[in-house]
């Protein structure tokens, strides 16, 4: 099964993926994007993926050829990045952490 979030935020459409990204729903996916406003820049959170299937693959690709960048917070979906040579931007929530736990490079301080 695979659900899609939708999210237009700072003039960016923000595609949340979870579940299994496979056939007739990746293909749903591609259609989907596919429709959006081209002025927007596509953002694909592929964090919560637990499986691509060679259908999923493709459609990553072909969102990957529109400009989209991909956000990948796990060993799976970085795993998938990377061998498809997806682009990865960073994520507010990994940035936000380190600057509010650390003392930018990557220590806690002492208190």
């Amino acid at each position: 099964m695979l659900r899609v979030q939708k999210q237009e935020l700072d003039g960016a459409l923000i595609c949340r993926l979870e579940g299994r990204f496979t056939g007739e729903g990746a293909e749903e996916v591609r259609t989907l994007v596919t429709r959006c406003d081209s002025k927007l820049e596509l953002v694909v959170d592929l964090t919560d993926v637990m499986f691509i299937d060679a259908i999923g693959e493709e459609v990553l690709l072909f969102v990957k050829r529109l400009g989209a960048q991909f956000v990948a917070e796990t060993s799976y979906s970085r795993d998938v990045c990377e061998r498809l040579q997806l682009p990865l931007i960073r994520t507010q929530k990994r940035n936000a952490h380190l600057s509010s736990d650390s003392d930018g490079n990557g220590h806690r301080p002492r208190r």
